[in-house]
């Protein structure tokens, strides 16, 4: 192939990288309806773009909103909301596909709203001329709105959820559909990505999350091992106690720090729920107060009670380790971190468990050794006392 032919057919992949790399920026793209917008913002998360133009002597807002590789099966919705940037409060435009099809209407979220209905209803500002389309897997709403001063500078949400029947159902709670949040400033066309208070919000889960794995996920399997395997080497008493003891009660401490900060995360987020997640929490935290509880109240070791409090001890603590464990990958589902933290803690758990199988042996060889030490040493007792009261000098004469 020679040199001219080749430099064409780069000429012309490179063309259509940029035709496409431009395809999917707001600038130049091209209304069917021949429709111009003067402004628009390239939304960082879900292939979502905005396009407006602002009318400031009647302070109107002429928008689309964009929303590329949609399906019949999903709903769209662009919201704003001055109250924060969170579902309760917003004020939606929605569209989806019906059977009988492509409906488009307004969808006012309450503010204590946990569950977003998107039940159709009048904003608390004017809509006019809405509309919405869906063609070539790209749903675009179109609407003017009447706007207040609190409206012409504040946060924005775009969300993309399944449908239910012919009804919107509820979008996931992880990855991007909890990062579709940004602010836009019409007058001046600006936009920001996110924003201090969502920044906040995802540093705060991630702070939750490090403390929770490190603390329920780590600490307390390892505070467990120390109690099951250092008590059985004589050299290591009582200093595996006191080892357990620091272990497991750092653990709590920092899991109490991860347990509040997820509760702060949730009374900050009431449309955002993680049931099981969230009870999971709550019983870990109930069983480990349980168990700081019950280290006040431990029986000495000749105490008639203290089988049951063996038993009690034990069947609390294997309990926390395991949900512990299930909860942290239920977090890491949550938060989406990536993919190298969740193999990390993987690796952690596999070198924890290899651990605990060899250590598992080893007690089993140095128990079966001591009873055998134990059983030979009583059987030589035997027979040397049997000797002296049987074949002593009593039996000679």
């Amino acid at each position: 192939m020679d040199i001219s032919l080749k430099s064409a057919l780069f000429c012309c992949v490179l063309f259509a990288v940029c035709v496409s790399s431009y395809g999917q920026n707001c600038h130049g793209y091209s209304f069917t309806s021949n429709k111009q917008y003067s402004l628009c913002s390239d939304l960082p998360v879900l292939n979502s773009f905005l396009h407006w133009n602002y009318d400031s002597a009647t302070t109107t807002v002429d928008l689309a909103f964009r929303h590329t590789g949609t399906t019949s099966s999903q709903w769209v919705a662009w919201a704003l909301n001055p109250s924060g940037q969170f579902m309760g409060g917003s004020q939606c435009l929605v569209a989806l596909q019906t059977s009988a099809g492509v409906r488009p209407y307004t969808a006012p979220i309450g503010a204590s709203e946990s569950m977003p209905q998107l039940t159709e209803a009048n904003l608390t500002f004017g809509v006019s001329n809405l509309s919405a389309t869906l063609e070539g897997g790209e749903m675009i709403i179109f609407a003017k709105l009447q706007l207040t001063s609190e409206f012409l500078s504040t946060n924005q949400l775009w969300q993309v959820g399944p449908m239910n029947g012919d009804s919107p159902g509820m979008h996931p709670t992880s990855g991007d559909n909890v990062r579709s949040v940004s602010t836009v400033n019409f007058a001046s066309g600006e936009t920001t990505a996110g924003g201090s208070s969502i920044n906040s919000r995802i540093r705060k889960r991630n702070i939750h999350g490090v403390l929770n794995a490190v603390s329920w996920g780590t600490l307390m399997p390892i505070g467990a091992m120390m109690a099951r395997y250092l008590r059985v080497f004589k050299s290591a008493n009582p200093a595996w106690f006191y080892l357990h003891i620091a272990c497991q009660t750092s653990a709590y401490i920092v899991g109490v720090a991860g347990w509040a900060t997820g509760i702060k995360l949730g009374n900050d987020s009431p449309s955002v729920q993680y049931d099981t997640h969230r009870n999971i929490g709550i019983t870990l935290f109930a069983l480990g107060t349980l168990q700081m509880f019950a280290l006040l109240l431990r029986p000495k070791p000749d105490h008639k009670y203290r089988l049951y409090w063996n038993i009690y001890h034990h069947a609390v603590g294997y309990t926390v380790i395991i949900l512990s464990i299930y909860n942290v990958f239920e977090g890491l589902d949550i938060l989406e971190p990536a993919k190298k933290w969740k193999r990390i803690y993987i690796g952690i758990l596999i070198f924890l468990a290899a651990v605990a199988v060899i250590l598992e042996a080893i007690t089993w060889i140095i128990v079966i050794k001591r009873k055998q030490k134990t059983s030979e040493k009583n059987h030589q007792s035997m027979d040397g006392t049997n000797g002296v009261n049987g074949r002593g000098p009593h039996h000679d004469a």
